[in-house]
């Protein structure tokens, strides 16, 4: 019998908050080279280049401490800081995950809100403690529309950057600009100004790849069929749409992922456009969890574009919405195939 994602109640201890600090499964294997840049974007192939040069940096700089040792000056030089900038579905998580990968341990790599919850759970100090013992830091989804969380790991990037720990980042934009224009890189290094000349900027363009010349999200299956689905893969979960957005606000967002621990396939029966911007924000920390564990995903309702009103699309959360259907739409088209 299908499981209900609405039973699960994950938790989190502080030592698994550090060790669960390594890229999600979709990018556990990702590399510059499985990296595909569009050829009508060299900006794509520039950021291979400039990222896999930034990993180098990364351990080159033990080799400079060792030579100062010896009363020797040179070494890798230049921003300690990485900023990935582009619109959704260019790669920019692959080339940070990538980034992760090819750099040498300890390292550590996490979502925005992971790191604001691993601050909550262990405290300022601690968890600078903790990630300073990194050689670098991989931020994804760093979050630009929370201002008090923005100073927060703002001032953590500070400290674990002083202590010699490199940075590498993306982030969505502001509330206030739309579209995928060149606003984020400007307004990431507004709101970490105390850090803005650390980092470095690489641009990433193009269309969103998850949907070269592919058909678009297949419509909502019936109920029976849903169900039928859910009773043939091992590993399915089912559950109702309502039910399921009040659990999600019941769960902090770094749970979202452990909450699909063992899940091969969520089935949402009745889905609807969500009813408020709280709701909507987090079936899109729902829908980036999933993205990130390439679970496939099966609807019945409405179609899974209308989960975001035309209001919310054309507000101040843009590109988060645009890039959660994106994302979502991928994975129905997974499911599609096998229903």
């Amino acid at each position: 019998m299908p499981a209900h994602l609405v039973d699960r109640r994950p938790e989190l201890g502080a030592d698994e908050l550090i060790t669960a600090l390594v890229p999600p499964p979709r990018f556990d294997a990702v590399r510059f080279e499985t990296y595909i840049p569009n050829p009508d974007e060299p900006s794509q192939s520039a950021a291979v280049e400039a990222c896999s040069a930034f990993a180098a940096k990364v351990g080159a700089r033990r080799e400079k401490k060792r030579f100062r040792l010896f009363g020797g000056t040179a070494g890798p030089s230049g921003p300690m800081g990485l900023y990935l900038d582009g619109g959704f579905g260019v790669g920019k998580t692959h080339l940070l995950a990538s980034t992760w990968h090819a750099a040498p341990s300890p390292k550590a790599y996490g979502t925005f809100v992971e790191l604001t919850h691993l601050v909550g759970a262990l405290g300022f100090a601690e968890a600078v403690r903790r990630l300073s013992e990194h050689r670098i830091l991989a931020i994804d989804e760093f979050e630009l529309d929370d201002p008090g969380d923005t100073t927060l790991v703002t001032r953590l990037l500070q400290e674990v950057m002083d202590a010699g720990v490199y940075v590498a980042a993306t982030s969505n934009t502001l509330p206030e600009k739309l579209g995928e224009g060149r606003f984020a890189a400007e307004d990431f290094l507004r709101e970490i100004q105390s850090l803005s000349a650390r980092f470095g900027v690489v641009r990433v363009d193009g269309p969103d790849y998850r949907h070269r010349g592919l058909p678009e999200a297949p419509p909502p299956v019936p109920p029976a069929s849903l169900e039928e689905s859910a009773a043939a893969h091992e590993g399915s979960t089912v559950d109702d749409f309502d039910a399921f957005c009040e659990h999600l606000a019941s769960l902090h967002p770094s749970r979202y992922g452990r909450l699909l621990d063992g899940v091969t396939r969520v089935h949402l029966r009745g889905i609807h456009p969500a009813p408020d911007q709280n709701v909507a924000l987090r079936l899109v920390a729902f829908a980036d969890r999933l993205y990130d564990r390439a679970i496939p995903v099966v609807v019945s309702g409405d179609p899974l574009p209308s989960l975001f009103t035309d209001e919310m699309v054309n507000g101040g959360y843009r590109k988060k919405y645009l890039r959660a259907v994106s994302r979502l739409t991928a994975l129905a088209r997974d499911a599609a195939p096998a229903r």
